[in-house]
């Protein structure tokens, strides 16, 4: 009998697929489980209507995502962060601490509105002195964005 998974089917498929199982696995199973519906005309004309909003909300994904990268490209955030240094010597090059990349979305959104999740940042290390970098971002759909941070003493 042919089927169309409701749901992820452990060792028959996933949500979506059409399947061939036995008659009985079907009826007894797989159908009062509401795991799976039969592969009538009706139900495969639901699911092309549900694969074609799918698809067209991944396009309205990207791009969302893909305005959201050129954003980024015209913005500066500035981030103020504690001195390290010896403050006999006036201002030090190193901070306390680093700057992390939750502080950088949470200045992003507060000076240009832009909302990123802060585990799309990509940091190779932190950020433990004064000046300008380039961070980079996963922002999905394989897009990586790249956000600029200058580190003031405040």
């Amino acid at each position: 009998m042919r089927v169309i998974l409701q749901e992820d089917v452990k060792g028959k498929g996933k949500k979506g697929e059409i399947v061939n199982v036995a008659d009985g696995y079907a009826r007894n199973f797989l159908l009062p489980k509401k795991l799976a519906v039969a592969a009538n005309e009706a139900n495969m004309e639901v699911i092309k209507q549900q694969e074609k909003a799918r698809n067209k909300k991944i396009e309205e994904d990207k791009k969302r995502v893909a305005e959201i990268a050129t954003k980024l490209e015209s913005v500066l955030v500035k981030v103020t962060a504690r001195s390290g240094g010896d403050s006999s010597a006036g201002t030090g090059s190193k901070l306390f601490g680093s700057v992390t990349s939750k502080e950088i979305v949470d200045e992003l959104f507060k000076q240009h509105g832009i909302e990123i999740e802060k585990n799309k940042i990509i940091q190779d290390e932190p950020i433990k002195s004064f000046g300008a970098f380039e961070v980079k971002c996963k922002l999905g759909y394989e897009i990586i964005g790249v956000i600029h941070v200058l580190v003031v003493e405040g």
